[in-house]
């Protein structure tokens, strides 16, 4: 039996893409219920086309716009703390940080506590071309080394993301090349891990089939909300 929780409503920008949006939804949800407790949920779907289009123009002004405009519909129906669950976005993170209307439990934060945390020294990125070219966002500057994979690696790694999005899945040919380049960087770069920081990668990647060394960042986050909700349980 499960008890009404006494937890802060939390709001969920979802379809950013829907995969990611289901993985957020289910975890929490699972996550509340091991608690014994029944969650307080909002969601509001978001353009991730419009989104993905802003992020990789790097118009941050506008990104934060939209993305505020969704809090407010959250806010609205009664979220008192929310969270965008996808990296791409976070490109607008220091614009949306002054214009939001609702405290953000923020993905990188929890990115950057977990790489302290497990001591990583030297890692590299998959996801999106924005979050891979830009380190991060620049989260990780004095906190570990970030590698970029070779133009060509980075190619591929966005373009097969891309396509995880579109479909929310990725083929037996999509993930065997993901692997096989993770295992290449780690060696070739002497890697401590492969950040998957694409909350999409959590639909491919998971416990049971991922064989190098990594950080999955969207189960991070899920991590650091259900902290944030539930200070005093774990």
């Amino acid at each position: 039996m499960t008890t009404e929780t006494k937890s802060s409503t939390f709001g969920l920008v979802a379809g950013l893409g829907v995969g990611a949006g289901i993985v957020y939804y289910r975890s929490l949800v699972n996550a509340h219920l091991a608690r014994g407790f029944s969650p307080r949920l909002l969601m509001v779907h978001a353009d991730v086309g419009k989104v993905m289009s802003l992020a990789n123009q790097r118009k941050a002004r506008q990104l934060a716009d939209y993305l505020a405009e969704l809090l407010r519909q959250l806010a609205g129906g009664g979220a008192q703390v929310a969270t965008i669950p996808a990296f791409a976005p976070q490109v607008c993170a220091r614009e949306l940080a002054e214009m939001t209307p609702l405290p953000l439990i923020g993905l990188l934060d929890a990115i950057v506590s977990e790489v302290k945390h497990r001591e990583f020294r030297r890692v590299a990125i998959f996801g999106a071309r924005v979050t891979i070219e830009t380190s991060l966002f620049g989260r990780l500057q004095d906190v570990a080394d970030v590698v970029l994979p070779r133009p060509a690696e980075i190619e591929k790694v966005s373009d097969i993301y891309g396509k995880i999005v579109e479909h929310e899945q990725a083929s037996a040919e999509e993930f065997q090349n993901l692997r096989s380049l993770a295992h290449a960087l780690i060696e070739r770069e002497s890697l401590d891990a492969i950040l998957l920081a694409g909350t999409d990668l959590s639909v491919v990647f998971h416990p049971g089939n991922t064989d190098f060394p990594h950080l999955d960042g969207a189960r991070t986050h899920i991590d650091a909300i259900m902290q944030a909700l539930f200070p005093d349980t774990r």
